[in-house]
């Protein structure tokens, strides 16, 4: 805790409120803290004439980065929720068959909840790591404003697009972007990223949620979530 007590001591954080709860069969304390970020903020600002980034979100590619020197780089999707459902499963069914009120059920239920918080923390561990990455070491970053609330209504999708958290990682890009001075730009929302030839520069109407690969009438061979994001790259060069 010096880090934060230092800061205290010498007037450039305070503590506002603070909750305690019980979660997972143990106790848990977060403060909220007002802090002067001035000094972290200084030495983590991004180069001012650093890479630039066009980011595509996916599922099976959580993230596919293409740069302005012509790299594209594929950020594999985790699954932390579809890595654990069959033991969420198992330890769904020994909640339901304990009797209730008994120790067994406690315990039961407590390992449930063990399961959906080693989910969310490894959530968090992968987004935050990944959102500080690119906010420090890019100049600019384009990202698609994507209709997250409407895309769950798709109920073979839906679970898939919750555990990616692309809601979080937005999230944190706008506000680390901020601290670290990147600037960040939000592609409209029907902007054909995906559809639009890379080297023609036509839009491909056809294009169905199915086709990872198309190919258009000038005989250039897109990748999917590559396309995307050199489009999106675009935008900001």
């Amino acid at each position: 805790m010096s880090w934060l007590t230092d800061r205290i001591a010498d007037g450039r954080a305070r503590v506002l409120g603070s909750r305690v709860e019980a979660r997972a069969g143990r106790w848990w304390i977060s403060f909220q803290v007002d802090v002067d970020r001035a000094d972290i903020d200084a030495r983590r600002v991004a180069p001012v004439h650093g890479p630039v980034v066009g980011i595509d979100l996916g599922i099976t590619t959580f993230a596919t980065i293409a740069a302005d020197d012509g790299t594209v780089t594929k950020v594999a999707n985790p699954r932390h929720l579809g890595r654990r459902l069959h033991r969420l499963r198992r330890a769904d069914k020994a909640l339901a068959r304990a009797q209730p009120g008994s120790k067994n059920r406690a315990k039961a239920a407590r390992r449930v909840a063990e399961v959906h918080l080693g989910v969310s923390n490894a959530r968090a561990d992968f987004l935050h790591q990944l959102t500080t990455s690119l906010t420090r070491c890019n100049s600019t970053i384009v990202v698609e404003d994507l209709s997250v609330a409407g895309m769950i209504r798709n109920r073979s999708l839906a679970r898939h697009i919750v555990d990616a958290g692309w809601s979080e990682f937005r999230r944190q890009l706008t506000y680390k972007a901020a601290w670290y001075g990147a600037r960040l730009v939000v592609a409209d929302r029907w902007y054909p990223s995906t559809r639009t030839c890379t080297t023609c520069g036509d839009i491909n109407h056809d294009l169905r949620l199915a086709d990872r690969t198309w190919t258009c009438h000038c005989g250039a061979v897109h990748d999917r979530d590559g396309t995307a994001a050199i489009n999106l790259l675009r935008l900001a060069v």
